[in-house]
């Protein structure tokens, strides 16, 4: 209760000095004017009665929390004084409901009435929420993260080993409340945290379910995502999200063209990203009873999956890494695993896993780049037994 009345006693201060400027302006502009005295009286009164209104700290209690009027923005404080949702953010993400802008893509469907290119529906759809134990050792652990497989994607990733989720949709449709219900079960099951797995074009449905449940998760929340995301977005979920688990995945905007239909993922994803680090600020890691290393608390993760004929484009990646990120400010995560379920005529360079020597050549101009903090791949990683089965597992 304590912060609550520190932010209470510093905002009327502001309050205050809003008022006296104001009032001087105000005065200010009668001895200009030639306004009578009982105008110039009415003029004053509603202007008092206006900055009062600004001024007034709700003394009601409603769900455990105070809130506390502000400027143009209200916030829901816990008795604690931790935040649980703005009215700004609230209406951000409300808004996206009728006119999506999520995402890079920046559709403007009403979500209620059509599909965008996420063909994603109105309401939050998964595929499966169980304990994955193949993320970085940091994020599984040994007890694993609690991790919730979202249905449909903002990009459109030829090789996607996801693609049943991903493309084809498939997954159960969930209240806010059954969300809210699946993250306790996850965290019960001994999860290190819960992780999100592609879910910008939910997002107006998983905040609510958070803030359901903000008293009584106390593990981390991880946005797993493509990195293919809005810097707007980012800064509206600094509040959520704990750690963040971006791709970084093409350098050539012709590949992301040809591979993800996004051309300019390469400029988006890397503002994306920067914002993310400016919101965790470096890795920091906590010990938990049971469990053999630290695992992570906060901080950035970005992983790049190396592609078959592309160690080019993943060196220019590692370059860009080193050149224009602070030092020590994230994880780098160099995936091996990635393997082509099916012969696809149309990328016929895409069918086959990568080789040792494309794999090492990359890891080698990250080190000689100084990109020492993170993880590598065993090159057997590259199997489908490490793609979880989406069977609703959990839901």
């Amino acid at each position: 209760m304590g912060k609550v009345v520190e932010h209470f006693r510093n905002y009327c201060l502001f309050c205050s000095e809003l008022i006296i400027q104001h009032m001087v302006l105000f005065f200010k502009f009668l001895f200009k004017t030639s306004l009578t005295f009982h105008i110039a009286i009415l003029h004053i009164a509603l202007f008092l009665l206006f900055s009062f209104h600004f001024c007034i700290l709700g003394k009601e209690s409603e769900n455990n929390f105070v809130r506390v009027r502000m400027l143009r923005k209200q916030q829901c404080v816990h008795l604690d004084g931790s935040i649980i949702m703005s009215e700004y953010t609230s209406a951000y993400f409300q808004e996206q409901i009728h006119h999506c802008q999520l995402c890079p893509r920046m559709c403007g469907v009403d979500r209620t009435v059509k599909q965008g290119f996420c063909q994603a529906p109105a309401g939050a759809v998964a595929a499966r929420a169980a304990l994955h134990f193949w993320e970085e050792p940091c994020i599984s652990g040994t007890r694993g993260s609690g991790t919730v497989f979202f249905s449909g994607c903002t990009l459109r990733c030829c090789f996607c080993q996801n693609y049943r989720i991903s493309r084809e949709l498939y997954g159960k449709a969930l209240t806010t409340r059954e969300l809210a219900d699946t993250f306790l079960r996850l965290q019960d099951q001994g999860a290190n945290n819960i992780s999100l797995v592609t879910a910008t074009h939910f997002l107006p449905w998983i905040l609510p379910a958070l803030d359901l449940v903000r008293d009584r998760l106390f593990i981390p929340v991880v946005y797993n995502c493509g990195g293919y995301e809005r810097v707007e977005t980012i800064d509206a979920l600094k509040d959520y999200v704990d750690i963040w688990l971006p791709d970084l995945k093409y350098e050539s905007s012709d590949l992301s063209a040809r591979y993800s239909q996004a051309p300019f993922y390469f400029q988006t994803a890397t503002k994306a990203i920067s914002q993310m680090i400016r919101q965790t600020g470096a890795p920091k890691l906590r010990t938990i009873p049971g469990e053999a290393a630290p695992v992570m608390e906060r901080g950035v993760i970005i992983r790049h999956l190396v592609l078959p004929g592309q160690k080019e484009d993943s060196i220019r990646l590692m370059h860009w890494l080193a050149d224009s990120l602070p030092q020590n400010s994230f994880y780098i995560s160099l995936m091996s695993q990635y393997t082509p379920y099916e012969k696809n005529p149309q990328f016929p360079e895409l069918n086959r896993r990568i080789t040792s020597y494309e794999y090492q050549k990359v890891v080698d101009a990250a080190l000689e780049l100084g990109l020492t903090q993170g993880f590598m791949q065993e090159k057997s990683s590259a199997k489908e037994e490490y793609t979880p089965a989406f069977d609703l597992e959990g839901l």
